[in-house]
């Protein structure tokens, strides 16, 4: 599996401004459960909190092990977000959506 590109962005009206688009990057290990979970988990968080205004990535380390060093991944699953800034990483399948919601900086810790 190459890196794929999933983007909700071309769903929506024009009026999305470039910096209202979130990139995300997630690194998988092939098309295991956890990979498959994490997918899934992020695309749910997307449509429900940032609707149209989203692209994911998602880097298949076992197909390009080169790539894990750009964004000096350890562990994976690993979710990247590149945009907007600052850059912020989460290690896991994303279950825990309230911890992933903080991580991505969509709503303030307690």
């Amino acid at each position: 599996m190459e890196a794929v590109r999933y983007s909700s962005v071309s769903e929506v009206a024009a009026g999305v401004a470039p910096g209202e688009v979130w990139e995300l990057r997630l690194y998988v290990a092939g098309r295991s459960s956890k990979s498959l979970t994490a997918f899934e988990n992020l695309k749910r968080i997307c449509e429900h909190h940032l609707p149209g205004r989203y692209v994911i990535e998602v880097i298949d380390l076992i197909e390009n092990p080169q790539l894990a060093a750009g964004d000096q991944i350890v562990a994976i699953p690993t979710l990247v977000r590149k945009l907007p800034q600052p850059l912020r990483k989460i290690v896991g399948d994303l279950r825990n959506t309230e911890r992933a919601l903080v991580g991505l900086q969509l709503r303030p810790a307690r």
